[in-house]
């Protein structure tokens, strides 16, 4: 018989999938290519990537696990699709990572200080308890392979003792290798005494100190007259032994009597003193309620641990160099400079354990390139992973991913160019492409036309957002995408949309309102940075990851700004600040809105309290006793017994991931049928919060105080979201326009906002709408800085700042400071370099 050949797929067919606002899309995903998802914010792009096609490939991979397993792993719910063919198991890399812990770092993360601590328990030089220098062998290298009691034993060759050396377990600070006094973080968090006494020129009577003005301290200056310290004179000009008692004082009991206000006297037998330092300890130490921690926060001040340095290790481990560096001094190199520094290392050793050491160092080698490639260069193996951006983040996940070098899987990239300079593209280009030619596929949600134009093919969705999206638009090669009238993304691919939207500020007119003026002394890579932002206009600072742009705005600017508000010292690294004209901050960021379902469009923007009296207002409402709060689905009278208003229920079954389900009783409506048989103008209340945005316009025309919040939602382009959406949920653009909401149509004179990123998430198309709500603010007086990656957004600039040249040490220079046509045309910037070509 014949031996028949299996046709291998070349696509993954999706069929009927509805997840979301997908309206029961059918679409053909080629395998073993980059494939690029385009489409506006919201039009269902991750809908498509993640919802359906990562939920499906990691299902399908897990279920082929055992059941113990499965337990134990997070998963996704099943997809909302009716079949899905051909599909590998599937890996995502997220748009917004998981936030490292306190103990994450660069080197943990990405599994380089493993190798480290391998280098160091077998190629190090050791001294000895008396303190002979024993030099790395191979006899050393082979004690750490024993698995008994002979394991790390060496014998110094000097003095002959016995001493047993540092294994690779003990290298590590989240183990056996952290500095006793900080527990491997780094870090003391120690009460700072600056803030006990917070006004010296008051008595204890009258509260100068701070501490005492916790629950239940109150009483304190009763108990310390009773010690001989006096209470009515102003704290300063008490004597040292009084202060001393107040600070220091010892914890005793003491026999009290407290006048009240009616002139009553509560008498206290057993009144126990706490001094200034112990309230807040001790408050600290009996409080599990975080608003009462979080209270207790400006007490503390959170210094480098004084033993270690910051370093995370057991400073014993400080005497076990690699070519005089220990292993705290090789986690402080950069990604770059370890990479030259491990090329010495062979060289230096002796001719029978090179081989060994090569093999150690091209581990380290090869977990280093994909780092180095995708622009992370300046990162610290010792930079703490909690000060890591989103960007950067996902960029450590995708060298992991590399680094594994597995083949026949599905990659759904979200959004990689997140936090990305334009220079660093090209690198995460040529990855994906990597992934491909090890045999996988590659789907990448994606905005950035340099990433969509090298693509092998690209789906786009549409034609807008949420209801009037989820429908695949056009698809087919990059050319057939540039040459499709139905595409939105075309235009930009072939440099036809005009990209400079905003009519920028004449060099002469650009200061005529006013400057905010800062002087950096010295933070992190800036030195000496000397910058100024004009007053009510749109100021862009750009430049590489790294390269101080965070130091320079959100961790120098915002922080004086705020201390010359509140009449406090500047930052101990700001020594100037030129500010006659900005009253207020407002930082609008990324981060998602709200924490979970309740959490929705109606109750973030404000408007949900109006409709709720509207309908409190009915005469069916009047009639039955219901108020406004019968409206909310928080309260227990409205909503569903079932979900409790949620909407959705959720179940553990077992080994399976949980799945939301819609509530049986209330099918997703939140409310008890009795609330739901109230009505105003024909809809009840889960009508109202089923309507779009734009179709809830007309129903609120006669309510302005709804009507102008639902235009002004409608004007930034979110007009497509329900009024009951989830705000957990939406992208990161999203959640920016919604939290500016509250801010419009006010006046602005005085006011600054600082965006961090506000392209994150935004298709051209959408940025061009978050440049109209910019030139709207800037009408109103405000003042705007955002940091900045998106060359589109950057060529709207009325100021530019450009910091590099590049990360790191090798950032921290101010390049530029002047209009968009002096960024393009600086010979030193590389952001200007990109920028060029795309002006007209």
């Amino acid at each position: 018989m014949a031996k028949s050949h299996a046709t291998i797929p070349v696509q993954i067919e999706v069929h009927d999938a509805y997840v979301h606002n997908l309206k029961h899309i059918n679409v053909k995903i080629p395998l073993n290519e980059v494939v690029a998802i385009s489409g506006l914010s919201g039009s269902g792009k991750s809908s498509l990537a993640l919802g359906v096609l990562y939920a499906e490939g990691s299902r399908r991979y897990l279920d082929a696990l055992s059941t113990y397993t499965r337990r134990r792993i997070s998963q996704a719910a099943p997809a909302q699709v009716q079949e899905v063919k051909y599909l590998p198991a599937a890996i995502a890399l997220r748009q917004r990572p998981t936030v490292p812990g306190v103990r994450s770092t660069v080197g943990t993360m990405t599994e380089t200080l493993n190798v480290l601590r391998l280098m160091f328990s077998r190629l190090a030089t050791h001294v000895c308890p008396n303190g002979h220098t024993v030099p790395p062998t191979i006899e050393i290298a082979q004690a750490m392979d024993y698995t008994d009691e002979r394991m790390g034993k060496i014998k110094c060759p000097t003095c002959g003792i016995e001493f047993k050396v540092p294994a690779a377990e003990d290298f590590a600070f989240n183990a056996a290798g952290a500095c006793p006094t900080c527990g491997g973080t780094g870090e003391v968090r120690q009460i700072d005494p600056t803030t006990l006494i917070d006004h010296p020129e008051k008595s204890l009577a009258d509260g100068a100190v701070a501490s005492w003005r916790l629950p239940g301290r109150n009483f304190m200056p009763y108990v310390i007259e009773q010690m001989g310290v006096r209470i009515d004179v102003p704290y300063q000009d008490l004597s040292e032994s009084e202060k001393n008692r107040v600070l220091h004082g010892e914890k005793k009991q003491y026999k009290i009597s407290i006048p009240s206000s009616t002139g009553r006297v509560f008498n206290m037998d057993h009144a126990l003193y706490e001094n200034a330092y112990n309230a807040v300890a001790d408050t600290a130490k009996g409080s599990t309620n975080e608003r009462t921690l979080k209270r207790l926060d400006r007490f503390y001040a959170i210094d480098v641990c004084p033993d270690c340095h910051g370093s995370r290790f057991n400073p014993a481990l400080f005497t076990n160099t690699i070519n005089g560096r220990n292993i705290a001094e090789v986690s402080e190199l950069t990604v770059e400079q370890l990479a030259a520094f491990v090329a010495t290392i062979v060289p230096a050793l002796p001719e029978n354990m090179r081989a060994m050491a090569q093999r150690i160092i091209e581990e380290l080698t090869q977990t280093l390139r994909p780092l180095l490639r995708l622009g992370l260069n300046y990162l610290t193996i010792a930079r703490a992973g909690g000060t890591l951006s989103t960007g950067e983040l996902q960029r450590i996940q995708l060298t992991k991913t590399l680094h594994s070098e597995t083949t026949g899987v599905l990659y759904v990239l979200d959004e990689p160019s997140v936090g990305l300079h334009p220079a660093n593209v090209d690198g995460l280009i040529e990855i994906m492409h990597q992934l491909v030619e090890l045999g996988n596929s590659v789907v990448v949600v994606e905005h950035d036309p340099t990433i969509i134009a090298a693509a092998d093919s690209v789906i786009e969705i549409g034609p807008g957002a949420g209801k009037a999206g989820g429908q695949v638009i056009t698809q087919g090669s990059v050319e057939t995408i540039e040459h499709d009238a139905h595409s939105l993304i075309g235009r930009y691919l072939t440099g036809k949309a005009p990209i400079q939207l905003h009519e920028a500020s004449t060099p002469a007119a650009l200061f005529e309102k006013g400057e905010l003026a800062l002087h950096v002394t010295h933070k992190f890579n800036l030195n000496d940075v000397h910058v100024r932002f004009p007053i009510n206009r749109l100021s862009v600072v750009s430049g590489f990851s790294g390269a101080g742009k965070t130091t320079l705005v959100l961790q120098s600017l915002i922080p004086a700004i705020k201390a010359r508000r509140g009449k406090h010292p500047l930052p101990k690294h700001v020594d100037q600040l030129e500010n006659h004209h900005i009253r207020r901050v407002q930082m609008i960021n990324s981060v998602p809105v709200g924490k979970n379902v309740r959490s929705t469009v109606a109750t973030y923007s404000g408007i949900f309290d109006h409709i709720r009296e509207l309908f409190a207002a009915t005469a069916d409402a009047q009639a039955k006793g219901f108020t406004a709060s019968r409206f909310s689905y928080n309260l227990k009278g409205g909503a569903c017994p079932t979900c409790g208003g949620t909407g959705v229920i959720n179940l553990d079954i077992q080994y399976l991931p949980d799945m939301a389900e819609t509530c049986p009783t209330c099918h997703g409506r939140r409310y008890n049928p009795e609330t739901l048989a109230v009505k105003w103008q024909g809809y009840n209340i889960a009508d109202v919060l089923d309507l779009g945005v734009t179709e809830a316009i007309p129903v609120f025309e006669a309510e302005p105080a709804i009507g102008d919040v639902l235009k002004t939602l409608d004007e930034m382009g979110l007009g497509y979201l329900t009024l009951g959406e989830d705000t957990p949920a939406l992208s990161g653009g999203e959640a920016q326009r919604l939290k500016l909401v509250t801010q419009m149509g006010r006046q602005q004179r005085g006011t600054l906002f600082v965006f961090d990123e506000p392209s994150v998430g935004l298709h051209p198309d959408d940025v061009a709408v978050l440049l109209r709500v910019f030139d709207r603010l800037l009408r109103q007086g405000a003042t705007i800085i955002t940091i900045e990656h998106d060359l589109q957004l950057i060529a709207n600039a009325d100021y530019c700042v450009d910091l590099g040249p590049k990360g790191g040490d090798q950032g921290g220079q101010l390049l530029v400071a002047g209009s968009v046509t002096d960024l393009a045309n600086s010979e030193k910037s590389i952001t200007g370099r990109y920028l060029k070509p795309l002006l007209h």
